[in-house]
């Protein structure tokens, strides 16, 4: 094998990819920035036991360890930034207030989320904490909408739904972990026949009720249907109202909702949504709200947000246009560098030609150039 041939799903970005990447960087983050959100740098490696504190098995068995040389503690190099983020809301800034945070940097997963995903995803995403109600719910979703549109996502959709749905329905029903798990398995899977033998031993309104959510899914419609068939149930229609009131909130984006999707029910404790392209089949943004994520550190308050892969952004929108520049000629001239450092100095990019490389290719587009004129330099078009 070659030495220089990388991980399975790991990858070099180059030129190209990488300025659309940094430049949506930006672009994203000051968008952030316009909502009021503070931008935090978490560090990628951190002790394990504080880095999968409350993470749960699955961040667990995402997460790469390493042994520390310095203390011979083991370390984990995050597979997530939201609990660092709820670590820094608790414990360093400990406001008692609203707080709203935002951040952006590599993670690293021990195996890859789809097919053909990237193991070292660049995660940007912002977190609110400290209010309860649905308008935090719709400053994140509207604040992923306006980060997708900067991108220049065309026509998304949201999918909506609600962690406390299930949870709501079965009440205490169900206890024993092995078959709560292989419960909310069949739900997502919409395993119908699995899901009846799960189910035999329940009262029949919760059953009927587990069975009914694997055919709802679709437009608004869904939520009256979901309102008629659930409603003996205690405490489904206040969810039902909410998720009803955030995909009002939306309008004209597309909304979508799929009552049985479960996935991060471990995690979300209300409603979450996930944002598609029109014609991609994975998810560009997910997010919702996760209240219970700073228990672990001490301090259980109201949390919501979103995070995306901005790899996996840039991979589904359209590449942006080269920066204009200027090109110069290269010379032992005072004028020319003094020229130079001016334009340089108001932010024009400006290419210096090497001897020998004047037909070279990058990733500027010279549309101008540096040329002298009666002894002095002077600005042209191309």
């Amino acid at each position: 094998m070659s030495a220089w041939v990388l991980p399975d799903h790991i990858a070099d970005v180059l030129p190209s990819e990488a300025r659309h990447i940094e430049e949506l960087r930006r672009d994203l983050l000051d968008m952030a920035r316009c909502y009021g959100y503070e931008l935090v740098m978490p560090p990628l490696l951190e002790h394990l036991e504080s880095l999968l504190t409350g993470a749960g098995e699955t961040l667990d068995l995402q997460t790469f360890k390493l042994v520390d040389q310095l203390s011979g503690r083991m370390l984990g190099l995050r597979a997530d930034s939201t609990p660092q983020v709820a670590r820094i809301d608790a414990h360093l800034l400990n406001r008692s207030g609203v707080t709203r945070l935002c951040y952006c940097g590599p993670v690293l997963h021990t195996r890859p989320g789809a097919p053909h995903a990237s193991r070292e995803p660049l995660q940007l995403g912002a977190e609110i904490y400290g209010h309860a109600g649905l308008e935090a719910d719709i400053e994140v979703l509207t604040l992923a909408l306006d980060c997708l549109k900067a991108a220049q996502v065309q026509a998304p959709s949201v999918d909506l739904a609600d962690a406390r749905l299930v949870k709501t329905m079965l009440g205490g029903v169900l206890t024993n972990p092995v078959k709560l798990a292989a419960l909310y398995a069949a739900l997502a899977a919409k395993d119908s026949p699995e899901l009846i033998s799960l189910t035999r031993d329940m009262p029949v309104q919760v059953r009927q009720g587990l069975l009914a959510l694997v055919q709802l899914y679709g437009d608004e419609a869904v939520l009256i249907e979901a309102e008629k068939v659930l409603q003996p149930l205690p405490g489904v229609c206040e969810v039902l109202q909410n998720l009803k009131f955030l995909a009002s909130c939306l309008k004209p984006v597309k909304v979508t909702f799929d009552l049985a999707d479960l996935r991060g029910y471990a995690y979300y404790t209300g409603a979450r949504f996930a944002i598609y392209a029109p014609a991609g089949s994975d998810a560009l943004a997910r997010g919702g709200r996760y209240d219970e994520v700073g228990a672990v550190f001490g301090r259980n308050r109201p949390a919501a947000g979103f995070s995306l892969d901005l790899k996996a952004l840039v991979a589904a929108v359209n590449s942006r246009p080269l920066q204009a520049a200027i090109r110069a000629p290269w010379r032992d001239d005072a004028g020319l560098a003094a020229a130079v450092a001016a334009l340089r100095r108001r932010g024009e990019i400006v290419m210096r030609v090497l001897p020998g490389h004047e037909a070279q290719v990058d990733e500027f587009h010279c549309d101008r150039q540096l040329i002298e004129v009666a002894g002095q330099w002077l600005v042209q078009a191309i």
